[in-house]
């Protein structure tokens, strides 16, 4: 085993950034349009029935105003428009266009490829287990006790 020193949110936020850097570079070869991490995370937490930019905010952890900023970019490249919500005047709902869908079942497929991949290089047990253990429900993420200075060392 390789140990490099760093905490498992690290090596989490690394992975899940080899996924992301090879999906929007295999779009963008692939002559898709091109989008951000941040509006490619705004895909992949959309209904299909729309949602609204402020839940779309809260899915992402990220705040109201950087959830419509990635929806304005997506809908001026013509993968999202916004509707109004049945259930409130005041508010409207985020949804894939036509192209949109088309792009995000290619970025499925992409997506699955990129497993094999990681499954290839890593080897297909080792990559089972990986998703074992995300799927395992962690819980409520607990609130810990300070840990003492001598704890540390």
């Amino acid at each position: 085993m390789h140990d490099t020193g760093r905490n498992l949110p690290q090596l989490l936020g690394d992975a899940r950034r080899w996924f992301e850097d090879a999906l929007l570079a295999t779009l963008e070869e692939a002559g898709e349009a091109h989008v951000s991490p941040t509006q490619a995370g705004l895909f992949a937490v959309l209904d299909e029935q729309g949602t609204t930019v402020s839940e779309l905010a809260r899915r992402m952890g990220v705040t109201r105003q950087t959830a419509h900023q990635a929806v304005h970019g997506l809908v001026a490249a013509g993968l999202l428009e916004q509707v109004p919500d049945p259930s409130s005047a005041r508010q409207r709902l985020i949804r894939r266009t036509a192209e949109g869908e088309r792009t995000h079942r290619e970025a499925g497929r992409v997506l699955r490829r990129l497993e094999e991949t990681l499954a290839e290089r890593i080897g297909q047990q080792t990559a089972d287990a990986l998703r074992a253990a995300l799927e395992t429900p962690w819980g409520t993420p607990p609130v810990l006790g300070r840990t003492s200075p001598a704890a540390d060392t």
